[in-house]
């Protein structure tokens, strides 16, 4: 029962935050005349000794003492004595869990915000670095229509940006104190929650004392956010591993983000990039393992609870080691735009290029041309020959209206720069996306 009961392996993790809500509580007691002057200085001058010693030595683990808030307690009493009984005044473990667990999980968002920030600021450097590099776009992995690395690489920016806000938003859902709740009715002690708030940042109390203490949505929150932060860098690994491969060859990925091989000195793994997709698996695994505690659970605290936190640790964890590699990566990666340029050229990506001049300047229906243009592919497939380098005559034989004109869209820089509606893959409309970008997240001109 010790063994199952105990928490303290993995929620001494809370102890800075264990402190500050006991500091913010106990100041409010002192405050409302529920606690004296003196005892309230004891316990303050006695939780920050206990910080102290577990900044310096760790939190000791005593499972018979079951969690991080009754091992600090034990500690307070052992050193000012007992005063320190008099610090659980008007709460419970049921709201002080649910406060200190509030405020981690605010603290992580807090920390993951500036790690996307620089994501977002590598993509968009190297994004500027190839604003006219024509690689080949893909759906299905197959070669679609020319679209530029710059234009790639802010896919991602974007797909970040809204993993930013994501984790904003559920920071300001989050940010409100359940400290006074007590174990699920509230207390009669005349406390004031809206002192503990403020002491602890947050934009006030919550209003219902057994959500209080019985939802974790807050930390769902967070782990759908990060899930779904998750998949994105996933994708992005994913693109580096195809990239790095030698069939592809579009990028040769840093010494310091690859791995080598046992026995076949030739290799250089992308092994950083293969974690951070195994990852994401870990970290949506995180996210329903605490759905599936909190399902169906009733009103109010049950002990189903307290393995709410082991998920959304590992998952804070993994999420902050596939940022910085993923960063490192994009910071460090070398593209071979060459190869990019060469594989775009040879796919027929323009294909859609002809489809859209047979439509403008011959006036055709657009399945009309859309089947004209299959006609042509096949007869350039039948020639080994690039669209642009078939023969008018041979395209004419196709269709007359086709005039010479078509040549100057069918090459892939034409193609690109023709794409200039808003968000489109023309350098134009990516100089001007970055520019916004770089403007958003304080990178100056």
């Amino acid at each position: 029962m010790r063994e199952i009961n105990a928490s303290i392996p993995f929620d001494k993790r809370l102890w800075k935050q264990d402190i500050a809500g006991s500091k913010a509580h106990v100041a409010m007691l002192a405050q409302q005349g529920i606690v004296s002057a003196a005892d309230a200085a004891a316990i303050t001058g006695g939780l920050n000794t206990i910080a102290g010693e577990y900044e310096a030595h760790g939190v000791p683990e005593d499972l018979a003492l079951e969690d991080i808030h009754m091992v600090t307690e034990s500690r307070l009493a052992a050193l000012i004595g007992p005063a320190a009984g008099r610090l659980h005044t008007a709460r419970s473990r049921n709201d002080q869990v649910a406060t200190d667990f509030r405020l981690w999980v605010r603290d992580a968002i807090d920390q993951v915000e500036p790690a996307l920030a620089a994501l977002q600021r590598a993509l968009v450097g190297r994004a500027g670095d190839h604003t006219d590099s024509v690689m080949p776009g893909f759906t299905h992995l197959q070669s679609a229509q020319p679209v530029t690395l710059g234009h790639h690489l802010m896919a991602y920016y974007e797909m970040i940006g809204r993993d930013r806000s994501r984790f904003a938003d559920a920071r300001t859902r989050m940010n409100r104190s359940p400290l006074g709740a007590a174990a699920l009715a509230g207390t009669g002690f005349n406390i004031d929650r809206h002192a503990t708030a403020a002491a602890l940042d947050f934009a006030g109390p919550t209003d219902n004392s057994l959500d209080s203490v019985s939802d974790r949505d807050f930390a769902l929150d967070y782990l759908m956010a990060a899930t779904q932060c998750a998949l994105h860098l996933s994708r992005l690994a994913e693109e580096f591993i195809i990239w790095a491969s030698q069939p592809f060859g579009f990028v040769s990925l840093s010494d310091q983000w690859s791995t080598g091989s046992s026995i076949m000195p030739q290799k250089r793994n992308p092994d950083a990039a293969e974690l951070v997709r195994g990852h994401s698996g870990r970290i949506a695994g995180c996210m329903v393992a605490l759905s599936m505690t909190m399902k169906g659970l009733p009103l109010a605290y049950s002990k189903d609870m307290q393995d709410d936190k082991p998920p959304v640790f590992e998952a804070h964890d993994l999420l902050g080691l596939s940022i910085a590699a993923m960063t490192g990566m994009v910071e460090s990666a070398t593209f071979r735009t060459d190869r990019m340029r060469a594989l775009a050229e040879s796919g027929f990506a323009t294909a859609t290029d002809l489809a859209d001049w047979l439509v403008r300047e011959a006036g055709l229906p657009f399945r009309e041309a859309h089947h004209l243009t299959g006609r042509v592919v096949k007869l350039a497939e039948d020639e080994g020959v690039k669209l642009n380098e078939l023969a008018l005559e041979k395209l004419q034989a196709i269709d007359p209206r086709i005039t010479d004109d078509c040549f100057t869209l069918l090459g892939v820089d034409a193609s690109v720069a023709s794409r200039t509606s808003h968000g489109g893959t023309a350098p134009s409309e990516v100089r001007k996306r970055i520019a916004e970008a770089r403007a958003a997240i304080g990178m100056g001109a």
